[in-house]
């Protein structure tokens, strides 16, 4: 029997969602669930022109990997998780974040997927800079973030 896969990456360069859902497909799954993240244009009445993400990454990647481990203990089918996040400059319209999971029925990948991203978003400390079409800068918490941003414009 085949190992489950876990593929937690953060880069610099453009995410390619057909290499996460190349990297969960599997035989015994007949459902992968996609969430792509991208940056939007507007935010709070504002007009965005690129997000800029940052994280220390051996931590990022560390928790990410916990949420993985914690979404096998609740959802025992799942098969394959990849979840890749791009850091540095990120463009309206281009995507921020891939989470793909397989598992042999589609509720549970589904219901693993918004719990991947609710809970990253939550507790792993990725930090997010909004840039303005005016040229301000705002660093940016989801509502669902559990630590406060300490950095500074």
């Amino acid at each position: 029997m085949d190992e489950p896969v876990t593929d937690v990456l953060f880069t610099l360069e453009k995410l390619d969602v057909q290499t996460c859902v190349d990297k969960v497909t599997h035989q015994a799954c007949g459902a992968i669930s996609v969430f792509i993240g991208t940056t939007r244009d507007l935010m709070n009445g504002r007009h965005v022109v690129q997000l800029d993400y940052e994280c220390y990454q051996e931590m990022a990647e560390k928790e990410v990997k916990k949420i993985c481990n914690q979404t096998r203990e609740r959802w025992k089918e799942i098969k394959n998780i990849a979840i890749h996040h791009r850091l540095g400059t990120v463009p309206v319209k281009e995507v921020s974040i891939v989470i793909a999971i397989s598992s042999p029925h589609r509720v549970d990948a589904l219901a693993a997927t918004q719990f991947c991203i609710d809970t990253l978003k939550a507790t792993v400390p990725i930090w997010k800079k909004e840039v303005y079409n005016d040229g301000t800068t705002e660093w940016m918490e989801n509502k669902e973030c559990t630590w406060k941003i300490s950095k500074q414009t």
